[in-house]
């Protein structure tokens, strides 16, 4: 990939939580179309660089650039208007509004030609569009996983930061999410996913980067994560 086809570049950052130094150096690109992976245990940094990339744990050190801005520690909200959608790994659906309700107040209303939007992301989740009248509380945590990626698609990111979205599913659900993701990818989307499942992040992505103790352990292709069983043994093996 050549430089113009970067859409996110994170160079060094470190970040804290309170006095706790939980990032140290991390540094990753992601191309245009890609879905890039980053793996590792639970603990081991994934969430941290999600949501430092995404302004809400502001990197102490180090830069992010976004579509050749740098946009380091800006505010999430300036961030999703700029094109990043963001899937927390606790969901955080609002509980007491409807599918619809949800999707409606996430809806990108300042972007002209917009191409996600409630229309097409029924279609793209017909089982939400089932359920929409329902209270977002009484949904299934599969249902609730795809009602929090829906309402990041409804902000029409360019780049979808995906945090672990397939932590406490049933196999069956997961591999609907699967299917799911890769079709994000085929409209064009481009996806950054953190995942302690190794099978599902290898099946989805073209490019790795494995995370341990906060920092970047190594860095290649799906195939090449696949078959280096020594990385694998040290860093992702509970």
């Amino acid at each position: 990939m050549n430089c113009s086809d970067t859409i996110l570049e994170v160079e060094g950052i470190d970040a804290f939580y309170g006095l706790s130094h939980i990032l140290f150096g991390v540094s990753l690109t992601v191309s245009k179309g890609e879905i890039v992976c980053l793996l590792g245990r639970n603990g081991a940094g994934k969430s941290t660089t999600m949501k430092s990339i995404m302004g809400l744990v502001p990197p102490s050190k180090g830069f992010v650039r976004f579509k050749g801005e740098t946009v380091t520690c800006n505010k999430p909200y300036i961030l999703a208007r700029k094109g990043m959608g963001y899937v927390p790994d606790d969901r955080r659906v609002f509980a007491d509004l409807t599918v619809d309700e949800n999707l409606e107040i996430a809806e990108n209303r300042t972007k002209k030609n917009a191409r996600w939007n409630r229309e097409r992301v029924y279609g793209f989740f017909p089982q939400l569009k089932d359920l929409k009248s329902r209270r977002g509380g009484l949904l299934s945590g599969g249902e609730q996983q795809m009602l929090t990626i829906a309402r990041a698609l409804m902000t029409d990111p360019d780049l979808l930061l995906l945090d672990e979205p397939t932590e406490g599913l049933a196999p069956l659900i997961v591999r609907t999410l699967e299917e799911q993701i890769l079709k994000l990818k085929e409209s064009g989307l481009t996806v950054l996913l953190a995942e302690q499942n190794q099978k599902v992040a290898l099946n989805l992505s073209d490019r790795g980067y494995v995370i341990d103790n906060g920092a970047i352990r190594f860095h290649g292709t799906s195939r090449e994560l696949r078959e280096n069983e020594e990385i694998r043994k040290k860093y992702l093996l509970v």
